[in-house]
């Protein structure tokens, strides 16, 4: 055997423990620990001295345990058994978990029994080599990323499932919008589990949900689904009909508010103004009543429009001059019978003229009057 050994880390960057496979060696041995290692020597089963990155040389002055053995007897070898184990502090990323089982709960809007299941990935490091070592490796010579997350099972499935099902069986999120909280979600389990890795040496640096697996063949929540789309879409639905009626009324509003304009620009342009014209609407439908045709009946009612102005104004006051008084010469030819007639016509023009506004009250009576003076 030689005299001395060199003892360094031979593993790979997916293992948190690897314990060196030789044993008893010699004093002035060779340690080489790699930056984000630590090296932990035991000596008969003890933790004792932990080496950071850097060369050392094990003998008497760096071995607690045999500082006080003088001439040791047996030509340079340890009589003591020993043992190194190294530790990767680096963070180890992309380390997978999962729920060994569906979540189990109530959804509290329809009351349907629902399972779930979830899944992601972790970072991890060692935070406490010594911690690590003594309540978890033991004796193995290995403790790889797969070996770790199944001893740490246990322990995230009895906390991430629990919180799973209060947060959907209590409504803080829905089952259908659970993957828009993935982050929240994922933040609230690393608060969860940390202080039960740091237990036993760990750090959970990073934790992620990435999955949650909805029995999308389970006929409840099928039709709990159906339920659920069909209440958004009713409401999308409803508010888009008001978005459209609103904007309707408001395409009405401009169009009477544009027409309103136009007819106002023309009355400007012909000259003339809104009781005017409606001076020429109630002459029209006097026109239009059952005595249409007599030139007497066309008097009363065009005779209101002299008033109107302008140069129709004149015209029809003329043509109304004219018509009355060749009424007047003709109503002397009359039957008395037709002359009663021709009043209760004349008298229903003036009531149609009065009760438009064309006429008050007091020129009402006076043109009353007049008819009744020409019997």
């Amino acid at each position: 055997m030689p005299l001395f050994q060199v003892i360094k880390y031979e593993g790979d960057n997916t293992t948190f423990v690897w314990k060196h496979p030789k044993e008893d060696f010699n004093t002035s041995s060779q340690l080489i620990v790699h930056e984000t290692q630590e090296a932990l020597f035991f000596n008969n089963g003890q933790a004792l001295d932990l080496f950071g990155p850097g060369r050392y040389t094990l003998t008497t002055q760096n071995i607690p345990i045999i500082r006080g053995v003088m001439n040791l007897p047996t030509g340079g070898r340890s009589p003591f058994h020993c043992e190194i184990y190294f530790i990767n502090k680096t963070q180890q990323m992309a380390i997978k978990w999962g729920t060994d089982s569906q979540v189990q709960y109530m959804e509290p809007t329809y009351n349907f029994p629902l399972q779930i299941g979830a899944s992601g990935e972790m970072t991890l490091s060692v935070s406490d080599s010594r911690k690590l070592l003594v309540k978890i490796v033991g004796t193995e010579r290995i403790l790889k990323q797969e070996a770790l997350v199944e001893k740490f099972r246990a322990i995230l499935n009895s906390k991430i499932k629990p919180y799973l099902a209060s947060q959907l069986g209590e409504g803080k999120y829905s089952i259908f919008e659970i993957d828009s909280h993935m982050d929240e979600l994922s933040g609230e389990l690393a608060n969860i589990l940390t202080s039960d890795f740091e237990e036993y040496g760990v750090k959970l640096n990073h934790f992620y949900v990435t999955n949650i697996a909805k029995p999308d063949d389970d006929p409840a929540y099928i039709k709990f689904k159906e339920l659920h789309a069909r209440q958004y879409s009713d409401v999308a639905e409803a508010e888009l009909k008001q978005r459209v009626s609103v904007i309707e009324a408001q395409t009405e509003a401009k169009k009477t508010v544009i027409e309103a304009e136009a007819i106002a620009q023309k009355r400007k342009t012909e000259g003339y103004t809104y009781a005017q014209e409606r001076t020429f609407d109630v002459a029209e439908k006097v026109a239009e009543n059952e005595a249409v045709g007599e030139i007497s009946n066309m008097g009363i009612g065009l005779g209101m429009m002299t008033g109107v102005g302008g140069t129709v104004g004149s015209q029809v006051g003329g043509m109304v001059s004219d018509a009355m008084n060749g009424t007047e010469v003709n109503n002397q030819n009359l039957s008395s019978d037709d002359g009663m007639q021709n009043f209760k016509n004349k008298i229903e023009k003036l009531k149609i003229m009065k009760e438009s506004g064309l006429l008050s009250e007091e020129e009402f009576v006076q043109q009353k009057n007049k008819i009744l003076e020409s019997l």
